[in-house]
């Protein structure tokens, strides 16, 4: 069944009004008709399946059959501070972790971080694309959120986000005697986790102890090297396997 993301300003006594892109998707890809079932989701959790009635000038207009909650969100959320990486690795990034069930990617300026933000239009435009993409995972993947990407931010601002009573993280490749495995096994009832991810290079010296002292906690993830764009989707697969709705 065809499955959009709709405002929930959209939403008027029974009725859904569908517009934008989605409004051309349904009307001139799909080429749905009027009388055919979609599933509409408010990207809060709340998903509906709705009749096409009407297609307007520019909106499709449809009415509620059922109402109901998204079953698809896992019990964990999870945030992804990701090391602002080279290229178009970012988009790969946000498009599988959306897939594996992220809360939240936070792109990270660290020292090794080789992307140069120049401005804040460039930023504004890279925030807006990425969140495209994230929308569109989301989509394909029957997400029930729209997993939201923040504007990037320093490695100094990311660690100061770090909330009490959660548990955060950071792969570090010097790191020899915790494993990921035994900090979840000693910590498995935690339901807000925080994942620090290094650019190409990886994380300096310096902001390991800074991390630390935040109480973000340096595992190591196995005697192999894993790539920026490989170490994120690694470790979110490991916790939604341990402490998600994957095991």
């Amino acid at each position: 069944m065809p499955r959009f993301f709709i405002n929930s300003e959209d939403i008027f006594d029974d009725n859904i009004n569908i517009k934008g892109d989605d409004y051309n998707h349904i009307k001139k890809v799909l080429r749905l008709k009027c009388g055919e079932i979609i599933t509409l989701s408010d990207g809060v959790g709340n998903e509906y399946a709705a009749r096409i009635e009407a297609f307007g000038d520019g909106f499709v207009h449809t009415k509620i059959v059922e109402s109901y909650k998204n079953a698809t969100e896992p019990p964990v959320k999870v945030t992804l501070y990701q090391g602002l990486p080279k290229s178009d690795k970012m988009d790969f990034i946000i498009q599988k972790s959306v897939e594996l069930g992220i809360s939240k990617v936070v792109p990270v300026l660290t020292e090794r971080t080789v992307v140069k933000i120049d401005n804040q239009k460039d930023a504004k435009k890279k925030w807006e694309r990425w969140n495209r993409i994230s929308q569109e995972a989301a989509k394909q993947s029957n997400r029930g959120i729209i997993p939201e990407v923040e504007l990037p931010i320093s490695f100094k601002e990311a660690i100061k986000q770090i909330k009490n009573g959660s548990l955060s993280i950071i792969p570090y490749e010097k790191e020899s005697k915790k494993s990921l495995k035994q900090i979840l096994k000693s910590n498995g009832h935690m339901k807000d986790i925080s994942v620090f991810i290094g650019p190409e290079g990886g994380f300096t010296e310096q902001e390991i102890e800074e991390a630390i002292s935040f109480g973000i906690n340096p595992v190591t993830l196995g005697p192999r090297i894993l790539r920026t764009e490989t170490a994120g989707i690694a470790v979110l697969s490991i916790l939604m396997y341990e402490v998600g709705d994957v095991g």
